[in-house]
């Protein structure tokens, strides 16, 4: 009409429809799996090095004779007969059994719930505190206990009284792997500390 013709209008392209990759927010999950299984390692650490602790101090006993002054004596020793590893095991058996809990958590998180080893900051306060406590506690038996392990080997200053771990050194080997697992413990506690504040800080 008038002269003028008709452009035929331009071709509608239909609606660009998103994938499902598209569609949905990208989510990091490689930081999170990173963090997660430091998180898991550090807890197994915590365990296996507060079980090995237990396990040679309950076993740390010996039957053995030792000569003083030209007599000998029947020599029994068992680590019940001190007060200071009776409380090693006893500060070992509660991390054992804090650390397993923290480990059941954290893995029924992962795989039943799917979601992250921490959820939330109430959580990483609470295992901070935790870790903290046991840190301290393992430093504190495994320094009681090294005192009296040092006895047994040095005597007593100004006294003839022997080297007991002559005669009983399977008693004081096992007694020695002990506080070192213990003070190995501490630092595996300690870091555990050092995560959560990290988790922290971050969220």
């Amino acid at each position: 009409m008038n002269g003028h013709k008709t452009l035929p209008p331009p071709p509608s392209t239909p609606p660009r429809q998103l994938t499902a990759e598209e569609g949905e927010p990208r989510v990091e999950l490689g930081t999170l799996a990173r963090g997660d299984v430091v998180v898991l390692t550090i807890r197994l650490l915590c365990m296996a090095t507060s079980v090995t602790a237990m396990s040679f101090m309950v076993t740390a006993r010996q039957a053995s004779a030792a000569s003083f002054y030209g007599f000998q004596f029947q020599l029994h020793s068992k680590w019940s007969f001190s007060y200071s590893f009776e409380y090693l095991v006893g500060v070992t058996a509660t991390a054992t059994a804090y650390s397993l809990v923290q480990l059941l958590i954290a893995v029924s998180r992962l795989l039943l719930r799917k979601s992250p080893v921490i959820p939330s900051r109430n959580q990483a306060w609470l295992a901070f505190a935790g870790d903290q406590i046991l840190a301290y506690g393992m430093m504190s038996a495994g320094s009681a206990a090294a005192g009296v392990t040092n006895l047994n080997r040095t005597g007593i200053r100004h006294t003839a009284l022997p080297n007991f771990c002559k005669s009983l050194d399977s008693f004081c080997d096992h007694v020695a792997v002990s506080i070192a697992f213990t003070f190995l413990g501490c630092v595996m506690y300690g870091a555990a500390a050092v995560q959560d504040v990290i988790w922290l800080s971050n969220h």
